[in-house]
């Protein structure tokens, strides 16, 4: 409930909700400043923090660094070139880093030494934007969360869960939001990439009653599961040859969302259903009577995709929403 300048207290909740950074800094930062822009009382991350590749930054033996980005080769030959290069990269999603001639030969020989190089980035990371909440929202009353899901390596969950500002929370950990509980999942039906979080529909079925165990009132319940419902047009994605090629050169859409996530809402009918992880698919639907909502993502692009959502606590309904870019 938000108390504004004039002191009257307004009976809502304001969420602005995102999804799908991949690591992208300047989403992350637009993220940390829309509170305070929409008014919001809190922002969510829904799921995938982290990003996905490493961009190395080779020194060569002249003394001149060199790296590629979108098939583009710099040669850097100064601090603040090499800077302003990171910077790009970590705007993209990507992960800098830089090595010595030697280094990158052992990397492209070795995968262990590129996975253990990259778990260290990640972490790094994922430390350094907490601490930029911290230093941003902390004493502002804006709170801020972070939920991992499938894109994201296990070992991010320790320091989102002893962040100080930042809040997270998994199927075993619901949030309160004044009167509404938000229950989060990040696991996901299987994908073509094998990532870290998912499983078979039996077993996320499971997963899913186990967050539903939080949650006794669909009037003030919210769910945050990255997986959107199958066939809500949520989920609607290029459809992919077994090389993972595009079908028809992508013109070919097939849905690829959670058959249990759709059953969980048709069943449970949650006031608000929150999804993400097919980027394509930015819309608003209605299950039943659950509003259901997939901001979408851009983030290669330093373009932030968003839904900001007001909820009425009396009524106990959604008053308004609006899918926005910025």
């Amino acid at each position: 409930m938000r108390t504004p300048a004039g002191g009257v207290k307004i009976p809502s909740v304001k969420i602005f909700f995102v999804t799908d950074l991949h690591g992208s800094e300047i989403c992350w930062k637009k993220f940390l400043n829309a509170g305070s822009f929409y008014g919001a009382d809190v922002v969510i991350l829904g799921g995938d923090v982290t990003g996905k590749a490493m961009v190395p930054i080779v020194q060569r033996p002249n003394g001149t660094w060199e790296a590629s980005l979108q098939d583009h080769r710099d040669t850097l030959e100064s601090e603040d070139a090499i800077v302003e290069f990171e910077k790009r990269v970590m705007n993209r999603g990507y992960y800098p880093i830089r090595v010595s001639d030697q280094e990158y030969v052992a990397m492209q020989e070795d995968e262990d030494l590129v996975d253990k190089r990259f778990k260290e980035v990640m972490l790094d990371g994922t430390e350094r934007w907490i601490a930029m909440a911290e230093e941003k929202l902390a004493d502002t009353g804006i709170r801020v969360i972070a939920c991992p899901a499938n894109d994201d390596m296990f070992e991010i969950d320790d320091l989102l869960e002893g962040a100080r500002v930042v809040e997270t929370g998994d199927e075993e950990h619901p949030i309160q939001l004044g009167e509404f509980t938000m229950v989060s999942m990040g696991w996901t039906n299987p994908t073509p990439w094998h990532t870290f979080r998912e499983a078979e529909e039996p077993e996320l079925a499971k997963r899913i009653d186990t967050a539903l165990a939080a949650a006794s009132d669909p009037e003030t319940t919210i769910f945050n599961f990255h997986a959107p419902p199958y066939g809500s047009k949520l989920d609607n994605a290029p459809a992919l040859n077994e090389d993972l090629t595009y079908v028809s050169g992508g013109q070919a859409i097939r849905p690829v969302g959670s058959t249990s996530v759709h059953e969980a809402i048709k069943r449970f009918q949650p006031m608000l259903s929150l999804h993400g992880h097919i980027h394509e698919s930015k819309g608003a639907t209605r299950i039943g009577k659950t509003l259901a909502l997939n901001p979408g993502s851009s983030y290669e692009e330093g373009i932030l995709q968003a839904a900001v959502v007001t909820i009425d606590d009396k009524k106990r309904k959604v008053k308004n929403y609006q899918l926005v870019n910025g």
